[in-house]
């Protein structure tokens, strides 16, 4: 930046941020910009590993990178500066200007050819340039498939597979394999020598692709046995953090529990009847209608649905509904969905699954570790019927259920087989009582029995 903008500008610090309550420090894995590059709020710029996850983290402002101060490979505590951004000053009583947006093409009008490129860089985010840039791909030659034709991080990627019948570019024997700073870290994790791994890069560089094909396939030549997988130890880490941070909730949140068995004959008739509208890889499970009914019951009790923070309860402005998800590797994240409230059903169930694989594929951004305002676990598919759940601090509540499974019920003076679930709430006595909780309990099973009201 030169000398007379940095005096209409104004310095900001970008800070390891707090990526949930147990984190003390953070491993810088790559930065996905570079100094002189321009970037908006809530762009992903950089990728930290936690000890539970690799998380992609997000820009808290606009402004121009200034300068990358911590390196890829560096571990630094909670707080300390990454980066520097500078933020254009605009003179008082300019408005900020309007964001630009790309027009949309119209039925049988073409873009002209000598704009392509700043199109497609205007609708990809730094992050997507980024793994573009990384794997070798022209973004003026990819078609995006993302809304208003942005290009997607999958738009790069399946861009970057080589050709049918394209062979990987062999390295000779004994020269050190170039590889993607991501590429290695994979292959650290799957246990994968690079050494025996083609790339199809330029030059031959292993790529990420290259590396989990290699893995797929058997090919690829295994690291000595003794050495610990990455995984192996990312998991045991990750189970000392949830350990560590369980231990201080059962020990600094006077926890009260309560359950209902809730009727979910209504609930399981109206999922069989829309699932028979939907193709089987869109149909509805259960637990879309459960997560449903424990956000807007949060909404209608906003007092379990925030943080204790400095001896007082702090409600939030909207359901972020954290769910619990179990990694491969072994250990727990709690991302949240966002606005879960809001969502219908069908919407909830696909954000469900894409941070389910995205939560196992160790690519959640910051926000979604950090946004729950309180949390739901599902122990269902396990077959377990009851779970009595830790709060997750901040977090002041945490909604358990079980697994839907028929049960004898008395209605109207008769006894039939009904679906039922159990449903529990672990509630912090600081924040509410067990009326307050039983009017949540009691709200969940309303919203049940009427679930095309959802």
């Amino acid at each position: 930046m030169a000398d007379a903008e940095m005096a209409d500008a104004e310095m900001a610090d970008f800070l390891m941020p707090v990526l949930g309550a147990d984190m003390d420090e953070g491993t810088v894995v790559e930065w996905l910009v570079k100094p002189g590059d321009e970037i908006h709020k809530g762009d992903v710029i950089a990728v930290v590993d936690t000890a539970k996850a690799a998380i992609e983290v997000e820009s808290f402002a606009s402004g121009t990178v200034e300068q990358l101060i911590v390196e890829p490979g560096q571990t630094v505590a909670v707080g300390t500066v990454l980066a520097k951004i500078a933020a254009a000053r605009r003179p008082p009583g300019e408005k900020r200007p309007a964001e630009k947006r790309p027009a949309e093409k119209r039925p049988g009008e073409k873009r002209a050819a000598g704009k392509r490129t700043a199109v497609r860089q205007e609708v990809s985010s730094p992050l997507v340039r980024h793994v573009a840039e990384r794997l070798g791909v022209d973004l003026s030659q990819v078609h995006g498939t993302g809304q208003a034709g942005s290009i997607t991080r999958a738009d790069v990627e399946r861009a970057a597979a080589p050709p049918a019948g394209e062979q990987p570019v062999p390295r000779p024997d004994g020269a050190r394999r170039r590889a993607t700073p991501l590429a290695r870290r994979i292959a650290a994790e799957l246990a994968v020598d690079l050494a025996g791994v083609a790339g199809t890069g330029p030059d031959g560089t292993v790529r990420e692709a290259d590396v989990r094909r290699a893995a797929g396939a058997g090919t690829a030549v295994p690291r000595q046995a003794q050495a610990v997988p990455a995984a192996a130890a990312r998991a045991q880490a990750t189970r000392q953090v949830t350990a560590r941070l369980m231990a201080r909730s059962k020990r600094e949140i006077p926890h009260y529990y309560l359950s209902d068995t809730i009727d979910m004959s209504a609930a399981m008739a109206w999922l069989h009847a829309r699932n028979l509208e939907l193709e089987v890889t869109e149909r509805l499970v259960p637990a879309a209608l459960l997560l449903k009914a424990a956000a807007v019951a949060a909404r209608t009790v906003p007092v379990l649905n925030g943080f204790w923070t400095d001896d007082r309860f702090v409600p939030a402005t909207a359901v972020h509904l954290g769910v619990a998800i179990s990694l491969r590797g072994g250990g727990l994240v709690t991302p949240a969905i966002h606005h879960a409230a809001d969502l219908p059903p069908f919407e909830l169930m696909r954000k469900l699954r894409d941070l389910v694989t995205r939560a196992r594929a160790g690519r959640l951004r910051g926000s979604e570790l950090t946004d729950a305002t309180i949390s739901v676990t599902n122990l269902g598919e396990q077959g377990v019927e009851l779970v009595y759940g830790v709060i997750y601090p901040p977090q002041v509540a945490l909604v358990g259920f079980g697994k839907v499974a028929e049960r004898p019920v008395a209605a109207g003076g008769l006894v039939g087989a009904r679906p039922v679930v159990v449903a529990t709430l672990a509630a912090d006595h600081r924040a509410t009582d067990g009326y307050t909780g039983a009017r949540y309990l009691t709200a969940v099973s309303e919203l049940l029995q009427r679930p095309e009201d959802m």
